[in-house]
Parts: C-alpha cells; sequence; structure tokens
C-alpha cells in the first residue's frame, strides 16, 4: 500500500470537471485507489463519491493505493492534482 499527501493545485478545485477526469484516472489503473480528506475516504473511482468531498482549492487530501500498479497510480494522480 502507497500513501500520499496531495495538495489541490487545480485552479477551480475539484469541481465536477476535473473530479471527471480525475475518475477516469484512477479507473485506468487495477489498484484500489482512495481518497481521503478530514475524516472522509471515498473511492476514487467513484464520482459520486468524490463529488462528496467538495474540495477546494489549496486543501491537503491523502490519497492512497493498494495493488501491483500502485506507485504509478499514486505518481500520476498527484502529478494531475498539482500541476494540471
Amino acid at each position: 500500500m502507497t500513501k500520499r499527501t496531495v495538495t489541490i493545485e487545480l485552479a477551480s478545485g475539484l469541481e465536477a470537471r476535473p473530479i471527471a477526469m480525475l475518475v477516469q484516472l484512477a479507473s485506468s489503473y487495477e489498484s484500489r485507489i482512495y481518497v481521503q480528506s478530514d475524516n472522509k475516504k471515498v473511492n476514487a473511482k467513484s464520482i459520486m463519491g468524490m463529488m462528496t468531498l467538495d474540495l477546494p482549492v489549496g486543501e491537503q487530501v491523502v490519497v492512497t493505493a493498494d495493488g501491483a500498479d500502485e506507485e504509478k497510480a499514486i505518481n500520476d494522480i498527484e502529478k494531475y492534482l498539482s500541476n494540471n
């Protein structure tokens, strides 16, 4: 299992379109991937779950991946949330 704290640096935070793109990215990996904000942990492959987080720019989240491609998944998700 790989876990990393990531700061949301998308200009608009995680709104509908960026969430859809994140879910699509997470779904391209075999690993189980979760995003946690405060006490709420959701499946990063679930658009409805991700929509419930309501994450603004500057918010820190913990991204967890567990599986064969966990390291690549975490790196790509961090890159997406930090540099897009």
